[in-house]
């Protein structure tokens, strides 16, 4: 499983045959990409509606989208999806079958309203874990999954149902603070959820969100978790089975 991040909340990964990308947004700072140098993807996942995570989600509406169904339903009209998985999406607690990848839908504390404005609902916000086998309670030892939090608050459900029971090896986590958690909230975010590779996103985008990303590998050591905080630069690469 390989895992880009492209700045922001952007992040592409690869399991086996299959190219999953999360919540498509190229202009940030982090990123020397556009759209069109990134290939069509196999699906394109949208955990909310706000433009910072949607911003260029039509430059890959050929891709299968996963996301919840007020969400599918509004980038089918708005950015040209034809398909979507299940035919409408999926929503919180669902696990659905991406090619050589298993996609769980979880909830993320957030508001959704699309792009920002009041007028429209897009359902709960959503986090993803990904994995390379289907989650069962049989804890497998070879299986790889990939946390992305979306853009959420620290909440219970890391600590009571994500960690123990979906158990994801590696966790992307918002840091940027202001808008979700910072870097100490996130920190905790990660002991709760007993990862063994955590990464920060979210931050420097904007001034509302400019961090100090020592601040959190310091507040990760703080907890006493035995994570590997891992900084990426922009459109840099993680190989979560090296």
């Amino acid at each position: 499983m390989e895992l880009t991040w492209h700045g922001h909340s952007t992040w592409h990964v690869s399991v086996g045959d299959t190219d999953l990308l999360i919540d498509p947004f190229f202009d940030n700072p982090k990123t020397d990409l556009e759209p069109t140098d990134i290939e069509t993807p196999d699906y394109v996942l949208l955990t909310h509606g706000h433009a910072d995570h949607i911003g260029h989600a039509g430059e890959f509406s050929e891709a299968t989208l996963v996301a919840n169904p007020e969400l599918v339903a509004y980038a089918k009209d708005e950015f040209g999806f034809e398909d979507a998985v299940g035919g409408m999406g999926m929503n919180l607690g669902g696990t659905v079958e991406c090619g050589d990848a298993y996609v769980t839908m979880h909830r993320a504390d957030h508001t959704n309203g699309i792009d920002t404005d009041y007028e429209y609902s897009a359902g709960m916000p959503a986090g993803y874990v990904i994995s390379d086998t289907k989650p069962t309670q049989v804890a497998d030892e070879e299986s790889l999954s990939f946390y992305h939090a979306g853009d959420t608050g620290l909440m219970t459900e890391m600590r009571e149902v994500i960690g123990p029971y979906l158990e994801p090896d590696a966790a992307a986590l918002p840091a940027g603070d202001h808008f979700t958690m910072g870097p100490w909230q996130a920190a905790v975010a990660v002991d709760w959820l007993d990862v063994d590779y955590a990464f920060p996103m979210h931050y420097d985008t904007f001034p509302p969100i400019e961090i100090d990303t020592d601040d959190f590998v310091r507040e990760v050591e703080a907890t006493g978790s035995d994570a590997e905080v891992h900084v990426l630069e922009g459109d840099e690469t993680f190989d979560l089975g090296a």
